[in-house]
């Protein structure tokens, strides 16, 4: 068996499930019809993915004997012709435990073609954790934004003015400017060094980077340029809870930023920290430097094209894990390459420009340096705080970060380095590893048991999606299921 196959099979037991780039079909009675929303999703997806035909994922990824692989190659190639544009497969033969199975390597659309559409329908779909969803008109219009140069962040916004943005922050930007660019920037004044900044038009009009990271009040014209933050609920709060401690936060992005490090120190927890001297500190559950930078990156680097101006920032704190979403995917740069190569291409260019002569009004500190040190910072502060490394995805359309406590459970570690004990509080109750397709139907079963239609109704999920994640669900012992065979059946969290 190649070694490649060998580590992604090796990589789908440990995870026990497939991921957001590799999809299992057993194929034991021939090509699924499914495989089409799949070769749809995996060729709009970033980097591609890859499809193995003859392993059951019910069955711990164990091969199944195909009865005819040729004729299935010969169809997973035909089935890949019948797309706009066409998907580009390479596929190859492999061994599991012995047995033969299929490996078809899909190749990522050109950005240009994207979306890659199912011809006979127009239907085009996306990759998510928990299977392939149908892609909104929305979603499609930022595929089509992303053919063209992002330049969206040095649009006027025609009824605004100078008058519009911050003096506290625009004094604050011009000192630094002329402190570290003398030669360059920092030799104008007054409007003029705004105008060469991209903060204001030849005629004084904001920019959308220009309000964004200095104006007064920018959801006056950009409602949903928020971060919306909320927490899960904990087990001592009242039945039918949904959130607890939600915020809108709002503002130009230096004073946004101060204002998710507020939430976040309020609602993260602390942890006892024992050291050898005896004395005890309190340390988040979560590095606060991470979490800024996380923030940093979402508020500066989400889409700014009219398809997204109805997305805000998302920030969920669950009890097993914390995730940031923006709208928009990565830019210049791909996953695998986060944190290792210094790049510093930016969708919003003028916005990065300006955010990295800007400081917090609350503590003085720069708001980015732009010098691609965000990812490592994240690494580190992760590391040195015991916890697991950061996962990121990218869905060419929404970027999202998730944060996980060690072993799954809020607790803390000392750094390798140190020679400090940690109190650790551990939540016993803590539901764990639950994918966000599995969360959202955990939401939605806080209200009620409810049926599989009834969850269809408000999930964009397939309904074999959907009944693989009520099964895991059901194995973990976190739902339970009333009813059967000739009766209603609906899904209920299982009783602690």
């Amino acid at each position: 068996m190649p070694i490649e196959l060998s580590d992604v099979v090796a990589g789908l037991r440990a995870s026990a499930g497939d991921g957001t780039n590799i999809e299992v079909k057993s194929a034991a009675g021939g090509l699924p019809e499914s495989l089409t929303s799949t070769l749809s999703a995996l060729a709009n997806h970033p980097g591609g993915g890859l499809i193995i035909l003859g392993l059951d994922e019910r069955g711990g990824f164990r091969p199944v004997r195909l009865p005819d692989p040729q004729t299935l190659k010969q169809g997973l190639a035909k089935k890949a012709r019948s797309f706009t544009p066409p998907v580009q497969l390479t596929i190859e033969d492999g061994t599991v435990d012995g047995e033969p199975v299929i490996a078809a390597t899909v190749h990522e659309c050109a950005p240009s073609a994207k979306p890659c559409r199912v011809t006979a329908t127009g239907a085009a779909y996306l990759r998510g954790y928990d299977g392939d969803f149908h892609m909104s008109a929305l979603e499609e219009q930022a595929f089509l934004a992303a053919r063209r140069p992002p330049l969206f962040d040095r649009i006027p916004v025609s009824d605004s003015s100078r008058g519009d943005l911050d003096e506290e922050l625009v004094d604050g930007f011009a000192r630094t400017v002329r402190l570290r660019d003398r030669q360059g920037l920092g030799r104008f004044e007054g409007d003029e060094l705004l105008r060469r900044a991209g903060v204001i038009t030849v005629d004084g009009v904001p920019t959308r980077a220009g309000l964004l990271a200095l104006g007064t009040y920018p959801q006056q014209w950009f409602p949903r340029l928020i971060i919306r933050a909320a927490a899960e609920p904990s087990p001592t709060d009242p039945p039918g809870t949904r959130a607890r401690n939600q915020v809108t936060i709002s503002g130009p992005i230096p004073r946004m930023l101060d204002g998710a490090l507020e939430w976040a120190e309020q609602n993260f927890g602390n942890l006892l920290l024992s050291r050898p001297d005896g004395t005890v500190v309190d340390v988040p559950a979560y590095p606060l430097i991470a979490f800024r930078e996380l923030i940093a990156n979402a508020l500066l680097h989400r889409d700014l094209d009219e398809w997204s101006m109805g997305m805000a920032v998302e920030v969920r704190l669950r009890r097993d894990r914390l995730i940031v979403t923006n709208p928009g995917g990565l830019y210049g740069i791909t996953v695998d390459r986060l944190g290792k190569d210094v790049v510093t291409s930016a969708r919003n260019m003028w916005l990065v420009n300006i955010c990295q002569y800007l400081r917090s009004p609350e503590t003085g500190g720069r708001v980015i340096e732009a010098l691609a040190t965000g990812m490592p910072t994240i690494a580190q502060a992760l590391s040195e705080a015991g916890l697991p490394p950061a996962r990121y995805d990218d869905a060419g359309i929404r970027f999202t970060a998730v944060l996980r406590p060690a072993d799954g459970r809020i607790t803390a570690e000392a750094p390798q380095s140190s020679p400090a004990v940690s109190l650790a509080r551990a939540d016993p109750s803590a539901v764990t590893g639950l994918s966000e397709g599995q969360q959202r139907i955990s939401d939605i079963l806080a209200e009620g048991p409810k049926t599989i239609a009834e969850l269809d109704s408000r999930l964009n999920l397939s309904i074999s999606g959907i009944r693989k994640a009520l099964a895991r669900m059901r194995a973990g012992g976190l739902i339970d299921q009333v009813g059967g065979r000739g009766q209603r059946t609906v899904y209920r969290l299982a009783t602690p």
